[in-house]
């Protein structure tokens, strides 16, 4: 008889299921993305009802089932419930949400990726960073945790170092004066923008939450991250739409 187990982890997006139960992915730290049914979560009167939500982090005791866990308790530790209190902050953190559920897989070691989704929203809540900027950080640092990390210390083509450089997407990276010509999409880029990539793609989950930037510098990481996400990514977010439709 197979038997229980304990992970800990964070939920990443609930469904309903029958009358009362709820489909839940969460991606944990000893599992990777796993997929748990909650039995009676959507009663009122069930222990399970405020833990299966999306960013609902903790500890989850398991039973294994035939395609999918069954959750037999729950310890949780964090509810980040100041996001859900600001509709754009709650629109942030789904997004991430379902960033992260897109670029995981299961039975796979992603505990780089859960530290990242717990850090990012721990940032939100405590506001001393623009959300664009956070955005931003959050998408680049997980494409690199990806295995698609951009070359942002010499020229991608020709490995030249230089003190000018462009960004091109479809090159996967900077590209040296000599080298630009042929680039298509690529995003010229000042001093401080080639730093904060750097900064992104090199420093550890802990400390990428640490800088600011002007807002010309955010514009230019926009546009590096837009397009790179545009090259490597075929997917359309549903709730980066929404997102969107917010600042209108």
């Amino acid at each position: 008889m197979p038997e229980s187990t304990t992970v800990t982890g964070m939920v990443l997006s609930a469904m309903p299921v029958g009358d009362y139960d709820k489909r839940l992915v969460i991606l944990t730290k000893e599992l990777g993305k796993i997929t748990a049914f909650a039995k009676g979560a959507r009663k009122q009167s069930s222990a399970f009802l405020a833990c299966c939500q999306p960013f609902s982090f903790g500890n989850f005791s398991l039973y294994p089932g035939k395609s999918a866990y069954n959750i037999m308790s729950v310890e949780m530790s964090n509810y980040f419930t100041e996001l859900r209190e600001d509709i754009e902050y709650v629109s942030y953190g789904l997004y991430f949400c379902e960033f992260a559920d897109y670029m995981t897989k299961e039975n796979n070691d992603e505990i780089e990726i859960l530290k990242l989704l717990y850090q990012t929203l721990r940032v939100i809540t405590k506001k001393a960073i623009p959300l664009p900027l956070i955005k931003i950080i959050f998408e680049m640092k997980m494409m690199v945790l990806n295995g698609q990390a951009p070359q942002v210390f010499e020229c991608v083509k020709c490995g030249n170092t230089s003190e000018h450089y462009v960004f091109s997407a479809d090159m996967g990276g900077l590209l040296c004066e000599a080298c630009r010509a042929k680039a298509q999409n690529s995003v010229k880029l000042g001093t401080s923008a080639i730093y904060a990539l750097q900064y992104i793609v090199s420093k550890e989950v802990e400390k990428l939450y640490t800088f600011h930037v002007s807002e010309e510098v955010k514009r230019e990481l926009e546009l590096c991250t837009k397009y790179y996400l545009n090259r490597y990514i075929d997917r359309e977010f549903k709730t980066l739409e929404f997102l969107k439709s917010l600042k209108f």
